[in-house]
């Protein structure tokens, strides 16, 4: 498995987070989730979003509304439910388990040991 390969299956199995994350600060709509994630340096498709969108509603992570565009057909606003609340923090504390993990081993493997 190549690194490139390596990194894309992290950046997949890091995206249901990071959505979550960017629905906590505000409603959106899949347009711009794609935009806030590519300012974040993670180049995402409609492709992988829309069932990623649908499999967290259907789940009961996320609701949805429409809303009339100014320049176009409506949209769809994505927003967390109070359910997809404490599931996003219950990922912040893996998250944070898992950091803090790999953290120490980085720390101990780049110190030489005696």
């Amino acid at each position: 498995m190549g690194i490139d390969n390596l990194k894309s299956q992290m950046r997949k199995g890091m995206l249901e987070f990071c959505v979550l994350l960017l629905l906590k600060h505000g409603d959106a709509y899949a347009s711009q989730i794609i935009g806030m994630m590519k300012e974040a340096h993670l180049i995402v498709v409609e492709g992988t979003l829309y069932p990623l969108l649908t499999r967290l509603k259907n789940d009961g992570l996320l609701s949805y509304r429409w809303e009339e565009s100014p320049s176009g057909p409506p949209r769809k606003y994505y927003s967390l439910t109070p359910l997809g609340q404490i599931f996003l923090e219950q990922l912040r504390e893996s998250w944070d388990e898992i950091s803090l993990t790999i953290n120490h081993l980085i720390s101990n493997t780049e110190t030489p040991q005696q």
